[in-house]
């Protein structure tokens, strides 16, 4: 599969990131004049591409309940009556606007856009997070679970919840293109490098990525073969990575999940030397 930067091709459907806010990406999904938005957390930016590219809202897909990712549900309702919103049953307290209800195994189709996603349950990042696979395209809408080199913090799940939900998704076919809710792929690659300091994927995704963003373009989606080269979130198993947690943290490690317990909190609390 190509790399895709802006906007992406796949037979009769694009894909389009709306920056939105300091770092976010609300990606609009259309096929012919009719689109779907993943996580708007602006109802505004999304009203605008819409209409400045005479698009119908068919459907409104989230990842999770936090407000940059929900916070334009509702405006998106109050324009387009009727719209089909979808997202977490775990999280449908904590999320105003929701129509139908995800499970972990679900399947959505959207036959007015021509796709069919498997619903992925993923906590770590929030308890309820889940993501959108569309195997036949090869798409992944991942909110705030699986980032660019990184991966999201853990303000609901457990170390080991996340981790397996990393695993779930670096398990996708390699080809699968990564899309993340935010742009963080500069700091992430940074940290990655402090753990991988001679991961030579690495160093050449960090010089591709500088080009983009010096560009103006936005470094993601990213690929799920792309993150296995260098994504230290998901090499937990690899020798490296292990001796850098166990030398950071100072003490030995019995697993892969401790591992990513101690990468996530040296994470925490690095400050990137870009």
């Amino acid at each position: 599969m190509q790399d895709r930067t802006s906007r992406i091709a796949l037979t009769m459907t694009t894909v389009t990131p709306l920056p939105a806010f300091s770092d976010n990406y609300l990606w609009l999904i259309r096929s012919g004049g009719l689109a779907a938005v993943v996580d708007p957390g602006d109802g505004q930016v999304v009203l605008d591409a819409l209409r400045r590219e005479g698009l119908q809202l068919a459907a409104v897909l989230v990842t999770h309940h936090h407000p940059d990712h929900v916070g334009g549900v509702e405006l998106l309702r109050s324009q387009f009556e009727g719209v089909a919103v979808y997202g977490p049953r775990a999280e449908a307290g904590k999320i105003a606007g929701l129509g139908t209800l995800l499970d972990d195994g679900d399947t959505l189709h959207l036959p007015e856009l021509g796709l069919r996603f498997q619903i992925l349950a993923v906590p770590g990042h929030t308890l309820g997070h889940i993501a959108y696979h569309e195997p036949a395209a090869g798409l992944l809408f991942c909110g705030d679970t699986l980032f660019a080199a990184g991966c999201g913090r853990l303000f609901e799940g457990t170390p080991a919840q996340m981790f397996g939900s990393l695993q779930r998704l670096a398990g996708l076919p390699a080809d699968t293109a990564v899309y993340c809710a935010h742009e963080y792929t500069l700091s992430n690659l940074d940290f990655a490098r402090a753990v991988e300091p001679d991961n030579q994927p690495l160093a050449a995704e960090m010089q591709r990525v500088r080009e983009l963003r010096a560009a103006g373009q936005p470094s993601v989606p990213s690929s799920v073969a792309r993150e296995r080269q260098f994504n230290p979130f998901l090499r937990c198993a690899v020798p490296n990575v292990g001796a850098a947690a166990e030398r950071h943290t100072g003490r030995k490690l019995s697993s892969p999940v401790e591992v990513f317990a101690e990468l996530r909190k040296w994470k925490d609390g690095y400050r990137p030397k870009l």
